[in-house]
């Protein structure tokens, strides 16, 4: 019997070697690795590392780069989420009817979230250039608009390019959310209809609880990736104009591989982790955890 148990746990840990092998060298060693280089002046170019301690992130916050990219960032996140989470919601409850061609409509949404982004960013910096069909539209019904292109205006390129994530992510977080209404029991719909209840009450008290766990993890997913924009800033404006659409991400990106400063870039880098974390825990904190989720 020891011996059977003996080869089942051997068979286990060669199966499980290879995913541990990979965790340890591709994430948790670069993990530490890159906090150990947070508290250092470590540049590419120049060799070693130098202990600094906390000198880097002291700079950080004194570097008007980066306290503009952490602004830049944070009006994105607040700028995208809302309105994501809301029409993603809206598509799914118009979706989840029984309307002739609502397959097709699901894949049509749908579409655009796994397109590459650099695609996407691509199609989209044609439409908002200073020739391209948004200001020909503008034109033709007397709006106004950026004459110099979007992306070159620095009023408008952060909210163009806000306009673009949200088109694009509503429709994977719609397919979640359809989902999760598929699981809703149709009991529940028939008892509040019995009760007298009507559309928008059903909804209100019948579909929106349901749907809680399913809109924390849209929330907590998508502010953790929105955080995180970088793609989209790389194809299509390089952080400019005049840092107006520079992130953290970008700003990391800079200064470890343009500058090769690899322990400020660290130091940044884990600034960011920290404001995700928190932001994270807030979320879970106003959803609610334990009990009142599982109900």
């Amino acid at each position: 019997m020891n011996l059977q148990r003996s080869k089942a746990h051997l068979t286990t840990g060669l199966f499980l070697a290879p995913w541990i092998a990979t965790l340890l060298l591709f994430w948790l060693y670069p993990l530490l690795h890159s906090l150990y280089l947070s508290f250092t002046d470590y540049s590419i170019l120049s060799g070693e590392p130098h202990w600094v301690g906390l000198e880097n992130f002291k700079r950080l916050f004194s570097d008007e780069d980066f306290l503009k990219a952490l602004e830049n960032t944070s009006i994105f996140v607040f700028g995208t989420i809302p309105f994501t989470t809301i029409f993603a919601l809206i598509l799914a409850v118009i979706i989840n009817r029984r309307i002739p061609g609502a397959g097709l409509f699901r894949a049509g949404f749908f579409i655009p979230s796994i397109t590459s982004m650099v695609v996407m960013a691509l199609i989209f910096t044609n439409l908002y250039s200073a020739g391209g069909y948004i200001n020909l539209l503008l034109k033709l019904t007397g709006l106004p608009f950026p004459k110099e292109g979007w992306l070159h205006s620095e009023m408008a390129a952060l909210p163009a390019i806000m306009i673009m994530d949200v088109w694009i992510a509503i429709g994977y977080y719609m397919l979640l959310y359809l989902a999760a209404l598929k699981s809703i029991p149709g009991e529940l719909y028939e008892a509040a209809e019995l009760e007298g209840a009507g559309p928008l009450r059903r909804f209100w008290h019948v579909t929106l609880p349901h749907l809680r766990p399913m809109t924390l993890f849209v929330v907590v997913i998508n502010t953790i990736r929105s955080f995180q924009i970088f793609v989209e800033i790389f194809v299509m404006t390089k952080g400019g104009p005049l840092n107006s659409t520079l992130t953290v991400v970008y700003f990391v990106f800079e200064e470890g591989l343009e500058r090769f400063n690899m322990g400020y870039a660290s130091a940044a880098a884990y600034v960011l982790f920290v404001v995700i974390a928190i932001f994270s825990a807030i979320q879970l904190r106003l959803f609610g955890l334990g009990r009142r989720i599982a109900d």
